[in-house]
């Protein structure tokens, strides 16, 4: 990837400062070389960067006592046909045998 961040870090002035038709070159340029849609090529030109990541990703939901016996009242009145969101093992809770 830092391969591709160099591309587009050396090619986005160059895009910025380009008429309508040489910007089109350079999509075409571009795409041809890297691969991405011409519509992606242009919104990473356009900001001049690639990797716009966010932090990192929160781990799994934590309930509390009181709202998993709560969900597990639901998952059970409802005949346990519920989303696979609500089963007890996704809640941190042991299941008996036999439940999936």
């Amino acid at each position: 990837m830092a391969a591709c961040d160099e591309l587009v870090a050396a090619i986005a002035g160059r895009y910025a400062q380009g008429d309508w038709a040489e910007r089109g070159r350079i999509l075409d340029e571009f795409a041809a070389v890297t691969g991405f849609h011409r519509k992606h090529a242009m919104r990473l030109l356009r900001t001049g960067q690639v990797n716009r990541r966010s932090g990192p990703r929160r781990g799994c939901r934590v309930y509390d006592e009181a709202v998993r016996e709560a969900l597990i009242v639901v998952w059970e009145a409802s005949d346990r046909s519920a989303a696979s969101g609500c089963r007890p093992e996704r809640l941190g809770v042991a299941s008996r045998a036999g439940d999936s």
